[in-house]
C-alpha cells in the first residue's frame, strides 16, 4: 500500500494478511510488553479519523497554519530540502471545546497518516519505569506506522515545568522519555512521524 509519498507503507492492523505492531515486535503474540502494546493500539491509535477541515467551523488562521506546517510536507516532500525543512512540530492551546483534537484529526485525515491520540492518563502507570516504557513504545509504533500524527492532549499534566520543587523523580524520567523520543522522532527522515 502507497502512502501520500508515493512510499511503500508498513503493515497496518485490519488490513488482510499484514502485520500489527505487536505481530511485528512478538510474532507469538506474548511478550514483556505485549499487554502495553496492547493497551497503546487499543486506546490511541485510529487508523482513519475521517474528520476533513470543512467539517470545523472557523479557524481559519490555525487550519492555514497547519496545512503549512504539517501537510505541506508531507504532500510535497520535495520542496522541503536543504535550508527548506519542515518544522518539528506544533503546539496548539486554549481552553477545553476550542478544536484542538478535531484539529490534530483534520491533519491526520487530510494527510493520510495514522492517528494517536495521546492523554497523560494513556501514559501514566503506578508501577516503577512503565510509564518510560509507553512513552518509547508509543513513539516505537508511530514509526511502525509512519507516516504518523502523535496528538498530545493536556500535555502540560505529562511534562510540566523542569526543575520545580514539587517535580517527582518519575515525572523527570517520563520528561526525558518524551523529549529524547520526540527529538528522534524528527531527526531520523526515515521515521516519518508529526507531533502536533
Amino acid at each position: 500500500m502507497k502512502n501520500a509519498k508515493g512510499t511503500e507503507k508498513p503493515a497496518q492492523e485490519g488490513e488482510k494478511g499484514e502485520k500489527t505492531f505487536l505481530e511485528s515486535v512478538y510474532p507469538d503474540g506474548a511478550g514483556p510488553d505485549s499487554d502495553l502494546i496492547q493497551m497503546l493500539e487499543r486506546d490511541c491509535l485510529q487508523k482513519n479519523p475521517n474528520v476533513s477541515f470543512d467539517d470545523i467551523a472557523g479557524l481559519d488562521d490555525c487550519k492555514k497554519c497547519l496545512q503549512e506546517a504539517v501537510l505541506l510536507p508531507i504532500l510535497m516532500p520535495q520542496y522541503f530540502t536543504g535550508i527548506r525543512r519542515p518544522w518539528k512540530g506544533v503546539l496548539m492551546f486554549g481552553p477545553p471545546g476550542t478544536g484542538k483534537t478535531m484539529l490534530a484529526k483534520a491533519v491526520a485525515s487530510a494527510g493520510g497518516t495514522t492517528f494517536f491520540n495521546i492523554s497523560a492518563s494513556s501514559l501514566s502507570s503506578k508501577y516503577r519505569g512503565e510509564s518510560e516504557k509507553l512513552v518509547r513504545i508509543l513513539f516505537e509504533m508511530a514509526r511502525f506506522y509512519a507516516p504518523t500524527t502523535i496528538f498530545m492532549d493536556e500535555i502540560d499534566a505529562l511534562a510540566g515545568k523542569r526543575g520545580g520543587s514539587d517535580e517527582s523523580e518519575s515525572s523527570r524520567r517520563v520528561k526525558a522519555e518524551l523529549l529524547i523520543q520526540m527529538d528522534g522522532a524528527t531527526s531520523n527522515n526515515s521515521a516519518g512521524a508529526n507531533e502536533a
